[in-house]
């Protein structure tokens, strides 16, 4: 983890920057980009995000482009989707996943399935940056992680970047497809740095993993704030077990090609995020590795993530419940 601020160049063409900076980066260079793209949310303009992610954008694109809207999710949502179909490429904040059960009619009965209900003539250009994830103790209503929701619903694509670099990538090409995109961010890890590429070209294709550590004895597929984690734990335990990290970065579409192929080099699969344990993103990553690579495992799928409660407000109590880099460690003991 470090401070929210850019601290010198690495490779000519990358720059240090935290996750917040890229995400910020990602939608100056798509705002600068095409004249149709803009930015719609609670407190997204003159106050910059309540995350500070936008940050000074408002004063570059003006009050047209960086719209602060009222509170009202159903409303700004549903303009946000008339928006994009009618030519414009929206980019709504939903301040908080946990307050997206307000707008849901206007995602996943009118945006995702708008395409599909005229016959694919149709095009929804249109973003959801949302947070997500506990460890700020700010009790259950702020502190879920809902991606698993989105992945399940037919229309929509669902992202989770675990890096800056991925986050900008990821980004730019949300915006500029032509189906909806819903970017989740987990808000614990937007001081989090890295080297980020400052091409205003590049992009990242939505659907596919990254291999961010080889290894040879266990794969751990992790996401968000448990990349982070993983990558760290990997290298204290280099020399004792060899462990391959993968961010899946997307949800939906699931680059399965890529876990597979780790788990038939390495036979043993540990899946860590920081989600509900029950009928989520570890059961959907644990079956497409059954169904494709089973008789490459040498041991039981692991899972790691949250206990099917709400997130306490107690810091005792919520670090408890979030998962942490000793659980990765304690489900790679169980089965290395």
């Amino acid at each position: 983890m470090s401070t929210d601020t850019a601290s010198g160049t690495g490779p000519a063409d990358t720059k240090e920057m935290t996750f917040r900076e890229a995400i910020r980066l990602a939608l100056r260079e798509e705002l600068e980009r095409d004249e149709n793209v803009f930015v719609m949310g609670e407190d997204v303009g003159k106050f910059g995000g309540v995350y500070e992610v936008t940050g000074d954008l408002v004063e570059q694109f003006g009050e047209e482009r960086l719209r602060d809207t009222p509170i009202s999710e159903a409303g700004f949502m549903g303009a946000g989707v008339g928006a994009a179909a009618t030519g414009t490429r929206p980019v709504v904040e939903i301040m908080f996943s946990d307050f997206i059960g307000v707008c849901s009619e206007q995602i996943i009965n009118q945006m995702a399935k708008n395409r599909y209900m005229f016959g694919g003539k149709t095009e929804m250009p249109i973003t959801v940056r949302t947070t997500e994830g506990g460890g700020s103790g700010a009790a259950s209503q702020h502190s879920g992680t809902l991606h698993t929701w989105f992945a399940h619903f037919p229309g929509v694509m669902a992202v989770a970047p675990g890096t800056p670099a991925a986050a900008k990538g990821l980004l730019k090409s949300a915006i500029r497809s032509n189906d909806p995109v819903i970017f989740f961010e987990n808000k614990e890890i937007y001081g989090q740095t890295g080297e980020v590429p400052l091409d205003e070209d590049f992009t990242l294709p939505i659907g596919e993993a990254s291999v961010e550590r080889e290894g040879e004895d266990v794969t751990v597929v992790a996401t968000q704030r448990m990349v982070g984690e993983s990558l760290e734990l990997a290298e204290e335990l280099e020399g004792q077990v060899s462990v391959e990290v993968i961010d899946p970065r997307s949800l939906y579409p699931l680059d399965t090609d890529t876990l597979v192929e780790s788990v038939k080099k390495t036979g043993r699969l540990v899946i860590a995020d920081e989600s509900p344990l029950s009928y989520g993103t570890h059961a959907e990553i644990g079956m497409r590795v059954m169904e494709n690579a089973f008789f490459s495992l040498d041991a039981p799928i692991q899972r790691v993530g949250v206990a099917d409660v709400h997130i306490p407000f107690s810091p005792v109590l919520e670090d408890e419940v979030l998962p942490h880099a000793s659980d990765v460690e304690a489900a790679i003991n169980r089965i290395v």
